[in-house]
């Protein structure tokens, strides 16, 4: 079977890679041409996919990488796998748009195309399916085959991968959803078939949704009760041991990466220009989440005026750039917005990250050092903002004059506050 997977980024080039691993020839479509250029030498640039999976799926001689969708001819399946931001609050899809529109003159009877984008509920039907049927001539549901199957991929998690996790995969009708679901069944241990294309978008969205809300819990509930002097990590760990009921949240300086941040956005444009309405909780959540970096501001320049310091001029060390543990991916991350507050107040901010190679550019002031004793002694305050188990937090709580813990890494001491 030929696949072609539009997009090769941490969502498209592991689904690409497992195609081969099961014997499928996969054309993977990059439209950057440096990204296309490194896949093509085996040059992994995503983290789940190490090089030497690469290498081994390039010398099968059934993956090569293109610039180019004339690629795509006698394509049997295309899975679009392409970046889905926000701009201005509003859904981005104009990367959807490009690749279907671009796809649609190859696609062919009987063949099939899905979406794995993150996106709103709809947009598979009242906008991808009008683009390939313009470019085609064709039919979907009745020429060839559409669907919908949300990404479930969590960058750095080797517990749950692409493989082992539920995949929910959907249909415009039923021929359709049984195309998809026997194409994925060769990929992944177990597929999820649910009733139509929108009830799989809104099956993403409500997952993320769901975790977004429930952060936002409980970091609004650690800013109180850390004012009403209560050990709030103290109490989620009692809770935790109730075994039915409860699902443990912690909280933290916010959330990153494209899910989080993004995803439940995207539900909430949906009803306010589908239904005119609020969705009152995703709101508040932003509001809470997109908060939480300015709290951890508030909070060092707190502790380091009872030092008699003030922010600018204080030598800070931050562990952590990423947006979650044991990953280099650094979009949306609310620890590049500590810094970058921390940046615009004077602090000389000093930042450790094992996965990070270089420092984005709001933050490029920064600078990028080694974790190291003589780093966390020299430093005016320490600040844990990502959790990597790499970090030797031992060393840091015997050695800083002073840590806020934002992940309660450390117990706290004289030296080490919680966030």
């Amino acid at each position: 079977m030929k696949v072609v997977v539009v997009g090769q980024g941490y969502v498209g080039l592991p689904v690409a890679m497992r195609a081969v691993e099961v014997g499928h020839t996969v054309v993977g479509l990059e439209k950057s041409a440096e990204r296309a250029a490194r896949l093509a030498v085996g040059d992994s640039f995503v983290e789940d996919v190490e090089p030497a999976m690469l290498q081994a799926a390039l010398d099968s001689g059934r993956y090569v990488v293109a610039t180019e969708v004339s690629a795509a001819v006698d394509f049997d399946v295309a899975v679009i796998t392409v970046p889905t931001p926000l701009h201005d609050g509003a859904p981005d899809l104009s990367f959807i748009v490009d690749a279907s529109t671009e796809l649609a003159p190859y696609v062919t009877k009987g063949c099939t195309v899905v979406l794995e984008s993150t996106t709103y509920p709809g947009t598979t039907e009242e906008l991808m399916v009008p683009l390939l049927e313009a470019g085609s001539g064709l039919v979907a549901g009745t020429d060839f085959s559409v669907g919908y199957s949300p990404e479930r991929i969590d960058p750095g998690n080797r517990q749950y991968t692409f493989i082992n996790t539920p995949k929910v995969v959907s249909g415009l009708d039923a021929v359709s959803l049984e195309a998809v679901s026997a194409f994925y069944a060769t990929l992944v241990d177990q597929v999820v078939p649910v009733k139509g294309c929108k009830e799989a978008e809104l099956t993403k969205l409500l997952e993320n949704t769901f975790r977004h809300v429930n952060v936002a819990l409980v970091n609004e509930l650690a800013v109180f009760a850390y004012e009403l002097g209560i050990d709030v990590w103290d109490a989620i760990d009692a809770a935790t041991t109730k075994p039915f009921g409860y699902m443990r949240f912690t909280p933290g300086p916010g959330v990153g990466g494209h899910c989080l941040p993004i995803d439940p956005s995207y539900l909430s444009w949906r009803v306010k220009t589908s239904l005119n309405q609020q969705f009152r909780f995703v709101e508040l959540a932003n509001d809470v989440n997109e908060n939480m970096p300015q709290y951890v501001v508030n909070r060092v320049t707190l502790a380091l005026n009872e030092t008699r310091k003030s922010v600018r001029g204080s030598r800070l060390l931050l562990l952590g750039l990423a947006y979650k543990k044991n990953s280099s991916d650094a979009r949306e991350s609310p620890s590049v917005k500590v810094a970058e507050l921390l940046l615009a107040l004077g602090a000389e901010v000093r930042v450790c990250d094992p996965f990070i190679a270089g420092l984005p550019k709001q933050v490029s002031d920064a600078t990028l050092v080694p974790l190291s004793a003589d780093e966390v002694a020299e430093a005016d305050m320490v600040i844990i903002l990502t959790d990597h188990d790499e970090f030797d937090y031992a060393m840091v709580g015997d050695t800083a004059q002073h840590v806020l813990d934002t992940r309660r890494r450390l117990r706290p001491t004289s030296v080490v506050e919680v966030l």
